[in-house]
């Protein structure tokens, strides 16, 4: 047998602890946490990333089977920052006319790169919020 999978399978009742898919919300909780103190114990080292990203798949596949994203639009987004921020149509200089930005919440015309950009800028949030 391979050496490197029998130390696998010897070790693996230790290693499952850590790298195993979380079932539960119990699991799902607990492998948050390893990630999370594993981020604050090794902050930027890199020789450690590839630990990172295996916890962060773990994580992100519980998330996707039991936190489905739901589609938003950019207009839903808008309405919803404007909301929060207490703004108005006309409280968007990044978008121009008092006009577009109204035709954006109607649903009659869609925000552009640089306009995407700049919101994304303003509202410290990812440009995949707003497209």
């Amino acid at each position: 047998m391979n050496q490197l999978l029998e130390n696998t399978i010897n070790y693996w009742p230790i290693v499952a602890q850590v790298l195993s898919v979380p079932q539960t919300k119990a699991d799902y909780q607990r492998t948050v946490t390893l990630l999370d103190e594993l981020v604050d114990i090794v902050g930027d080292d890199e020789s450690h990333s590839r630990l990172m990203d295996t916890l962060s798949l773990l994580v992100e596949s519980y998330e996707n089977e039991h936190f489905p994203m739901t589609e938003v639009s950019a207009q839903n987004v808008l309405q919803s920052i404007m909301q929060e921020h207490g703004l108005r149509a006309g409280d968007f200089p990044e978008i121009g006319e008092q006009d577009k930005m109204l035709g954006i919440l109607n649903g009659e015309q869609q925000l552009n790169s640089q306009e995407i950009r700049a919101l994304s800028e303003r509202f410290q949030v990812s440009e995949m919020v707003f497209s």
